[in-house]
């Protein structure tokens, strides 16, 4: 099975590369540092690194804290990070500047992973979520790098998405020392696709030890007092194709009543910008962005965030927040931002990706779950003519993140524990 797998990998490589370039007209980071896709990369070599994987840009940001954590109590050791996306990249850059390593996963080609492996001689590897590659895990194994997946979820649909891949990915599995879970059903899972169960834990959601930043509520004030404190705000973050045009609908619904109201909409990719920009002029909406007018003002009906990393202002700006990923089956994105900065939470009927988190956060009045695209604007509406109901969800909301947060702990100590053996 490793054998077929590896033909079938080496057999696509050139439509992989193909896609590299196809994205990379439309994103020109896809074009740059692509060595570093085939195991070219850190010249000169490091030694006796700490290694984590994040895929992108919501995976570094759950690793946020974890990274720090490993900076402070191994300030000696070299810490590489590794992701498969430019914004993952970017995001990396933001946070930590030149004090990590960013390099990109090489392609699960044996030749790329053994270069690969050579320049960064890990001590440990950590990965973060779900990132399951047979030749790099089964390369680690035979080098003795301890390797543990972190913050580990497995959704219904990617379990399926592995079942053809049974054999080898349990293969793989068996190489990994440690399975830290986000929730008892993550675990299960797992064990369902073959991981060793003594392997396997429950640590709890490393987002929920993300760092609220200091300035955020300051700077959402700020953003408040220059396009009006009364006037009604409200947020669609990491929206998808498919999405913004059932959000800008909402709007209009929304504007029948509140004319004032102003629209907030963060696409969750950056080649996706201009044509929601597109979308927001073909409506008729007033528009401004993030990389032109830079704040919004009482003349604009809608902006767009065509920045990365900014969300957290943003939602602290707002009355309410709708995350996207969740009216398509995408899955759902990070509900605990918002949460964060005591908003209350709309989502629509797609969020596995959360599964837990979003089911804890309605449970416990901080968010609501909407049908379809059709009760968007209604729901949006309601929930701004009521300021008693939205404060009482904010503060649900970040009850449910406060009370949550100590998985990072968890793992350091899972971590360190390897470390010593």
């Amino acid at each position: 099975m490793r054998y077929l797998y590896t033909l079938a990998m080496y057999l696509a490589t050139p439509f992989i590369v193909l896609r590299l370039l196809f994205r990379g007209v439309r994103y020109r980071d896809y074009h740059r540092r692509w060595r570093e896709r085939f195991g070219f990369a850190l010249a000169p070599a490091v030694r006796g690194s700490l290694w984590v994987h994040a895929v992108s840009v919501g995976e570094v940001n759950a690793a946020e804290p974890l990274l720090k954590a490993l900076r402070n109590s191994y300030p000696n050791a070299p810490l590489v990070v590794t992701t498969v996306t430019p914004t993952g990249s970017e995001r990396v850059r933001q946070l930590f500047g030149d004090s990590v390593v960013h390099v990109y996963l090489p392609y699960d080609l044996p030749f790329a992973v053994s270069r690969f492996l050579k320049r960064v001689r890990p001590r440990l590897a950590v990965i973060v979520e779900t990132e399951i590659w047979p030749n790099l895990y089964f390369a680690c194994g035979k080098r003795g790098i301890p390797m543990l997946i972190v913050n580990a979820r497995l959704s219904e649909r990617s379990l399926r998405g592995y079942r053809p891949l049974n054999g080898i990915v349990r293969q793989a599995l068996r190489s990994v020392r440690v399975i830290a879970a986000q929730s008892q059903t993550d675990a299960a899972r797992y064990r369902l696709l073959g991981a060793d169960p003594a392997t396997i834990l429950v640590s709890g959601n490393m987002k929920f030890d993300m760092p609220v930043p200091f300035d955020a509520v300051n700077a959402g004030s700020h953003l408040r007092e220059q396009w009006g404190r009364l006037r009604p705000v409200w947020i669609a973050g990491s929206t998808h194709e498919g999405e913004e045009m059932s959000v800008l609908e909402a709007h209009l619904d929304v504007l029948k009543r509140l004319p004032d109201a102003l629209l907030l909409i963060a696409p969750r990719h950056p080649e996706r910008f201009k044509m929601v920009e597109n979308s927001v002029r073909s409506l008729g909406f007033t528009l401004a962005t993030r990389s032109a007018e830079r704040v919004p003002s009482a003349a604009h009906q809608v902006f767009v965030i065509d920045s990365m990393g900014e969300l957290m202002p943003f939602y602290a700006a707002s009355d309410l927040a709708f995350v996207g990923g969740s009216l398509v089956p995408i899955g759902g994105h990070n509900v605990l931002e918002p949460a964060a900065m005591s908003r209350p939470v709309l989502v629509g009927p797609y969020t596995f990706n959360f599964e837990e988190i979003t089911l804890t956060l309605i449970k416990e009045g901080g968010a609501e779950r909407i049908n379809g695209k059709e009760d968007l604007g209604s729901k949006t509406l309601r929930l701004l003519l009521d300021h008693a109901r939205r404060k009482r969800m904010g503060e649900q909301a970040r009850h449910v993140f406060d009370s949550e947060r100590g998985a990072v702990k968890r793992v350091m100590e899972l971590i360190d524990q390897q470390l010593q053996e």
